[in-house]
């Protein structure tokens, strides 16, 4: 039996090696002989075993929470370009949550998507398009943007997805109360999903498009009122998001601090007509 055909043997005897540690909660034990493979295999150039045994080491990191570990294998390694779309795209989804966690969201969400295209669609990997997804979403929502009601949809990501979309839904109309009941309805979910983190960085997102609405829809409102419309604990909390939607950009409006409201700003063009009228 010639190397060519070991290699993708010695892949799959990796792969379910350490799924059976994995399965008996001993995942870390292994680390160091995966390590060790993994340094041997890039030395041989055995591409299948390389790609298996990084993402098998990634897996490792991620399954305890060792992120910025991951981060330094994946800064020293080098993912071989002809190891086959099942391993890039686990590749391609790892980096996507390193690059998440250390806030460069366009570069998660570009590997994310590339995950999901590489990754096989078909019902034996229908759990990693699931979780792939999860990610994606949230990340999408951390850039500003609102996921196709479609995706939610599928038939293979709908149940998965709910408590994605529930967020999704709060974020969108810009609702903190509602926000905050999602959170802790799946609270149990997103913590095993991995996903809480993420999650609990989203409560910004939905402030700002919560003043942004309110700033359509009143030409002048008391930060009270702001208040109780976001469900925010005090005023003071309402005049330091407002001020900083302001100094954002978010809103074009002027905040009165002594007289506790804020006020749209008209544009030059409605003023000069009203001036004119």
């Amino acid at each position: 039996m010639n190397r060519r055909t070991m290699d993708p043997l010695a892949a799959r005897v990796y792969f379910y090696h350490a799924r059976f540690y994995e399965l008996s909660n001993r995942l870390a034990e292994i680390r160091p002989i995966q390590l060790a493979a993994h340094r041997t295999a890039t030395l041989r150039h055995d591409v299948e075993t390389q790609a298996t045994l990084l993402n098998l080491l990634l897996r490792n990191y991620f399954y305890h929470n060792l992120y910025d570990q991951a981060d330094k294998l994946l800064s020293k390694s080098t993912f071989p370009e002809k190891a086959g779309n099942n391993q890039a795209a686990r590749y391609a989804y790892y980096l996507g949550r390193i690059k998440a966690l250390q806030l460069d969201y366009t570069a998660a969400h570009t590997l994310l998507a590339q995950a999901i295209r590489k990754a096989p669609q078909n019902d034996i990997t229908a759990g990693f398009q699931q979780t792939v997804h999860k990610f994606f979403i949230v990340v999408q929502l951390l850039m500003g943007d609102i996921p196709e009601r479609s995706l939610f949809r599928q038939p293979v990501l709908r149940k998965a997805l709910l408590p994605y979309l529930a967020i999704t839904q709060a974020v969108r109309i810009g609702d903190l109360a509602t926000f905050q009941s999602s959170l802790g309805q799946f609270d149990a979910t997103f913590k095993k999903d991995k996903t809480y983190s993420l999650i609990l960085r989203l409560r910004h997102n939905v402030i700002k498009t919560g003043i942004r609405m309110i700033s359509l829809s009143y030409s002048k409102i008391s930060l009270r009122d702001i208040c109780l419309k976001l469900h925010l604990d005090s005023e003071e909390d309402a005049e330091f998001i407002v001020a900083k939607a302001i100094r954002d950009g978010v809103i074009d409006a002027s905040l009165d601090h002594l007289q506790g409201f804020m006020k749209k700003r008209l544009s030059s063009t409605y003023q000069f007509l009203s001036e004119s009228s």
